[in-house]
């Protein structure tokens, strides 16, 4: 992944804030979606396909009922542009959920969650599963439900529960047991916790998703994923401003091969 030098106050500041999660506290930073309500509906557009491998919109909908476990809100599928071309750029909506899956390359990442910030609110996020890495996906039937239950939770505001492959059996965490390919209680804890207090805005949108506008385009997500922020043995995260007056934030999960073996020593 190329890097490109970027700076600013905001910048400094989301830097700063996704640099830090608590792993007891796994929140992430303080990003939340805005909302005037204690409960609400967040649309997930659905531009997932089947592969040889992997039932990818099977996996979205099984996490989608999971998440929709907790307390403070549901998710609504939808199904959304799923063409090869439109899954590959997997382009953000606003006040939206996109989940993807491509052959994004073997670029060093299994799944990537961005989500797009306008202070602590997020305004639109993406998930996208990486098809190139067939061996992957064919030799572990966990792993799939894994990390798409990871990267749709982390659109919410959630981080990791562990980073050093422990299991902490829920999908938050790093471990290839196959008791982590779901939420679990303290993620459901964790979300009461976030979506505590209320917004004066809503930040989401529950209208019909409409054809991305030129400026919604320019703020995909896509890479370079600007400057490395973090860095563990099984992840990353990086930012970079959306050009404007926000930023992406995108979490990465490192493919097998790809981990930065070099913090073990």
């Amino acid at each position: 992944m190329k890097s490109r030098l970027i700076g600013g106050g905001l910048l400094a500041a989301a830097i700063a804030a996704a640099s830090f999660t608590a792993f007891a506290n796994h929140s992430w930073g303080n990003y939340h979606w805005g909302r005037t309500t204690s409960s609400f509906v967040l649309q997930t557009l659905d531009s997932t396909v089947t592969t040889s491998y992997v039932n990818w919109p099977s996996k979205l909908q099984t996490a989608a009922g999971q998440w929709s476990q907790s307390t403070k809100f549901d998710l609504s599928v939808s199904p959304y542009a799923n063409d090869s071309t439109s899954r590959k750029k997997c382009t953000a909506v606003a006040g939206k959920i996109r989940v993807c899956n491509a052959s994004y390359g073997r670029n060093g990442w299994l799944g990537l969650a961005s989500i797009n910030i306008n202070g602590d609110h997020i305004t639109q996020g993406t998930a996208k599963m990486n098809d190139s890495y067939t061996s992957t996906w064919a030799g572990d039937p966990n792993e799939a439900a894994h990390v798409m239950c990871q990267e749709v939770g982390h659109t919410f505001g959630l981080g990791h529960t562990s980073e050093d492959g422990s299991t902490q059996n829920t999908c938050m965490d790093y471990s290839s047991s196959p008791t982590s390919t779901a939420p679990n209680q303290h993620d459901y804890d964790q979300l009461v916790t976030i979506y505590s207090h209320l917004d004066s805005v809503n930040t989401y949108s529950t209208s019909l998703a409409s054809v991305a506008t030129a400026s919604q385009r320019s703020m995909a997500g896509q890479n370079p994923l600007g400057v490395r922020i973090h860095k563990g043995v099984f992840n990353e995260t990086w930012a970079a401003p959306d050009g404007r007056g926000g930023v992406w934030i995108h979490h990465v999960t490192l493919a097998p091969g790809s981990e930065n073996t070099d913090l073990l020593h």
